[in-house]
């Protein structure tokens, strides 16, 4: 692998590092597709427009103020316009799917008194599979597209304006060492009374908190846990859908098929062929 150092920028819509794909517009943003044949180390540099940026395969890290994150596919991260940042592609045929949001498009949230972030990111959650069908629906190029993708954005920024009201909300102990748990063991048949037992609260206390914080069941998440795992897995083409069901938790692959397109509105098939 090699590394290339670029120089420091502003980056216009539309522009990014790497091979980029042609672009794709609607009223509310411009979408776009960025490969990247090598690991790349980029400096600090910022975007004229908010975006969101679905990691579609490879590893991602950025440097974000103080902070510093790390990102696995099936990530959704969002930053607000003209935020400086640093990056790094960590693995050689990386693609990421960009959703850069116009203005006029965050001045409409505004108008309900929603607050978005400067940065935030959510690892195979709603935001994900909403991507993932708005990029399927602007790679097949049907006559709806430019509708439906419009609709979809709208609907990821919504979603965006109400999770900054959730984060402020303070969080017990215990459920996160529930969350651990779920996204450690995942494809185990976990009980609520496992995880109650591991909370040391009941588990009608436990399902009640964890559905206010999470807007799901603890049975959704492990769905979406598993899904998400599977999602990654599906970029190798050569293990079979049956093995990434029973590695995924999925009790077959019948199963699997309906929980991931519930879930993605895709296909495990489907799926694989626009993720390669």
């Amino acid at each position: 692998m090699s590394e290339v150092i670029l120089n420091e920028c502003k980056l216009k819509a539309g522009e990014h590092f790497g091979i980029v794909s042609p672009r794709f517009h609607t009223p509310s943003a411009v979408f776009s597709e960025s490969i990247y044949k090598t690991t790349l180390c980029l400096p600090e540099h910022s975007h004229e427009l908010a975006f969101f940026t679905l990691i579609v395969k490879g590893h991602y890290s950025e440097s974000f103020g103080s902070k510093n994150f790390a990102y696995t596919p099936m990530t959704v991260l969002w930053r607000g316009a003209e935020v400086s940042h640093s990056d790094s592609i960590d693995v050689s045929s990386s693609q990421f799917f960009f959703i850069e949001v116009q203005q006029s498009a965050l001045d409409r949230l505004a108008e309900y008194n929603k607050e978005v972030p400067q940065h935030m990111f959510e690892q195979a959650g709603n935001l994900a599979w909403l991507a993932s069908r708005l990029r399927m629906e602007i790679m097949t190029g049907g006559g709806c597209s430019p509708l439906i993708a419009e609709g979809i954005t709208l609907e990821m920024l919504g979603r965006l304006g109400r999770q900054k009201g959730a984060s402020d909300a303070q969080q017990p102990r215990w459920l996160k060492r529930v969350i651990d748990r779920l996204n450690e063991e995942f494809a185990e048949n976990l009980t609520s009374e496992d995880l109650a037992m591991e909370a040391g609260v009941h588990p009608v206390h436990l399902a009640s908190v964890f559905r206010r914080f999470y807007k799901e069941t603890i049975g959704e998440y492990v769905q979406r846990r598993r899904v998400a795992f599977a999602s990654a897995l599906l970029i190798d083409r050569e293990m079979s859908l049956a093995d990434i069901a029973y590695s995924s938790g999925f009790s077959d692959q019948s199963h699997f098929n309906r929980v991931f397109k519930r879930i993605t509105g895709l296909t495990p098939g489907a799926f694989r062929n626009f993720t390669n």
